[in-house]
């Protein structure tokens, strides 16, 4: 029987290994997505901006809301709630999705010699692709009500960095574990939905008392959330020490994660 290596050192020589075919699989990804649609990927700047509209007026001009800053600014907590919401729905749309890799793939399980390891890299690359898109949106939208943007925003690839390491080790064992559990693809989707509101995407941190903010720092999320919002928009460095340790947690996480699906992947063919 085939045995596949989990080391550390697998982990990333398999993804550089294939890094011609992962190239291939996100654009494909990519471009599947809007195929058939009169704008095609053009939607994929649309949405952001649509959101980024909807979010100004609810939040600016009806809620009156503010950020706890007291900044007058009309826009102002529509551009740092999007800056969370895009750290967030990096996550969330890698995590939607992980459970049903394998199987929604099964050729590539029974037929082809293919490296199943990639597939959570190829959705993450999707989703870090409408991720920049956002960006983009974000970046303009600043511009326009503030002017240019801080030069902290060079940090914002080094926070998204562990984030993405997280990812792939909790898409790793969500996929693995949706070929013997089909019912992790539904809990999933609730999961996600309860994660957004107990992460600080809609209001910071800060806002919560002491006690409980306790518990918010143990959501994985928190960090990159927080520390996305420093780097874009409050033109703050972020904390690097925090950022260390998120790091090397994240490492953690995708090692385990990895080394679950290269265990487990000898028992998908039989399961499908």
């Amino acid at each position: 029987m085939q045995t596949f290596s989990a080391s550390l050192r697998e982990m990333v020589a398999s993804q550089w290994r294939h890094r011609g075919l992962l190239k291939a699989s996100i654009k494909r990804e990519v471009l599947g997505r809007y195929r058939g649609s009169f704008l095609g990927v053009f939607w994929s700047f649309f949405n952001p901006l649509l959101m980024l509209s909807v979010y100004t007026f609810v939040f600016s001009s009806i809620l009156k809301a503010k950020w706890g800053t007291g900044g007058t600014s009309k826009a102002e907590f529509a551009l740092v709630l999007f800056a969370g919401l895009m750290t967030f729905n990096l996550f969330s749309e890698t995590i939607n999705r992980a459970s049903g890799l394998i199987v929604g793939n099964p050729n590539y399980v029974k037929k082809v010699v293919f490296p199943l390891e990639i597939l959570p890299s190829v959705v993450l690359g999707s989703a870090l692709f409408h991720l920049i898109i956002s960006l983009v949106v974000w970046l303009l939208a600043y511009l326009v009500f503030y002017g240019l943007p801080h030069a902290t925003v060079l940090f914002f690839p080094l926070v998204l960095l562990p984030l993405c390491i997280f990812t792939l080790g909790v898409s790793w064992i969500l996929a693995s574990l949706g070929v013997f559990l089909r019912d992790v693809a539904q809990f999933i989707g609730v999961a996600t939905t309860a994660l957004m509101f107990l992460s600080p995407v809609f209001y910071p941190a800060s806002a919560l008392p002491e006690n409980f903010r306790i518990v918010l720092y143990l959501n994985p999320l928190t960090p990159a959330i927080e520390l996305s919002r420093d780097v874009l928009f409050w033109g703050k460095a972020p904390d690097f020490v925090m950022l260390g340790i998120y790091a090397l947690a994240s490492v953690a996480v995708a090692w385990i994660g990895f080394l679950w699906f290269q265990k487990t992947r000898k028992g998908f063919a039989d399961v499908l």
